[in-house]
């Protein structure tokens, strides 16, 4: 298939979309397929087209802190490259994106589109991602400008697909995990000289407000064997030099940087703990990626979260926000070795059915049914 890619966002990996956007790229390719991809982001690689950012004027300097810049729509690059594909696949809803499905729907071009900007994602820049009213006006909007006008969804989790039908999408919702790299697999790496008697918790993200890393930070000083604990942050964001202060109280600060995937990986493999406190998660392939190596999570339970279907059991959730419920469960995981080694056997197992192979199948599958203008669910539903 000849598969456009239109992305509004597509930079430095410091965040799960892009991440996830290049390890479909990639994989696409790998199996033969050519792909054309549209987006701000500059590569020599073959099938790159580049476009202008969006100016913002004042507010340019914010947006460059939070490592996000947004594609400026070139009309008449969009048509050429959507005009000589079978698919569009159309990543976000904003400027470029909603530019591509009117070009895509006006030259009758078979569309896809996925969702991976919750709206709590832009509520947060102004801290607004608790407010139910604006949030629904967000779904509201997207909807309304984009993703009507699409008949295929492609939704990470089942979590988000319930989120887009009570918000009263309409479109063929395709449920299909991004996928985990094959970096990521269980192989238990020594910790390092000096992290030997220290139990090691990683959390990965992006440094952001939806992310509550602060509320880690807390617990580990709330917990009764906070000298003993060390703190990994794996990420980068705006909220990096507010963490760093923060994390000066404790007695092991937390050591903060962002992180290659391969140096990742081994961070992974070494650490005791997996802690994932975000209030708003469409997916989070971070979270994924440690129970894939067996590292076993404590996960916040909130509502706006997809991560929390990742626990396997009570022990795997504490009550989001609350830091002393966080402190509880750490305490409970150290005090419990052999607990953690039985729930790492159990995510090892667990994770396989989030392998990239299998999620790459099901994009493949869903891009031939919209070249076929299939909808097989709905089929299967009327029959009934």
């Amino acid at each position: 298939m000849k598969i456009a890619i239109i992305a509004d966002v597509l930079g430095q990996e410091n965040n799960g979309t892009t991440i996830t956007v290049k390890r479909l790229i990639d994989n696409l390719k790998k199996r033969g397929h050519d792909v054309q991809i549209v987006s701000p982001s500059a590569s020599e690689e073959a099938g790159y087209h580049q476009v202008k950012t969006i100016d913002f004027k004042i507010f340019n300097n914010y947006v460059k802190k939070n490592g996000v810049e947004l594609a400026k729509p070139d009309k008449d690059l969009l048509r050429e490259v959507i005009s000589a594909c079978d698919v569009v696949h159309i990543l976000m809803p904003f400027a470029m994106g909603r530019a591509a499905i009117r070009i895509a729907n006006e030259l009758n071009k078979p569309v896809t589109t996925a969702f991976h900007v919750q709206p709590e994602n832009v509520t947060s820049h102004f801290g607004l991602q608790r407010s139910k009213r604006i949030n629904r006006y967000v779904y509201k909007n997207f909807y309304k400008n984009f993703y009507c006008h699409a008949e295929y969804i492609h939704c990470p989790t089942q979590f988000i697909a319930d989120m887009l039908t009570a918000h009263g999408y309409r479109s063929d919702l395709r449920v299909i995990s991004n996928g985990v790299d094959p970096a990521y697999f269980a192989a238990r790496e020594q910790k390092p000289k000096e992290y030997e008697d220290k139990f090691c918790i990683l959390s990965t993200g992006r440094l952001t407000k939806e992310k509550c890393q602060k509320d880690l930070i807390k617990a580990v000083s709330q917990s009764k064997y906070s000298d003993r604990i060390q703190i990994f942050i794996a990420g980068d964001g705006p909220l990096k030099k507010k963490l760093m202060r923060m994390g000066k109280k404790l007695k092991n600060p937390p050591a903060i940087m962002f992180h290659t995937k391969e140096e990742l990986a081994k961070y992974i493999n070494f650490c005791d703990l997996y802690v994932h406190p975000s209030y708003a998660e469409i997916e989070s392939i971070a979270c994924i990626e440690a129970i894939t190596c067996g590292l076993v999570p404590v996960i916040a339970d909130s509502k706006m979260s997809a991560a929390r279907y990742f626990a396997l059991s009570g022990e795997n959730l504490y009550a989001a926000g609350n830091t002393r419920d966080l402190a509880a469960k750490i305490d409970y995981m150290i005090e419990h070795p052999e607990r953690i080694k039985a729930l790492s056997e159990e995510y090892v197992t667990y994770a396989e059915k989030f392998r990239i192979e299998k999620c790459i199948d099901k994009m493949e599958e869903m891009f031939e049914d919209a070249i076929a203008h299939r909808h097989p669910a709905v089929s299967a539903d009327q029959a009934q």
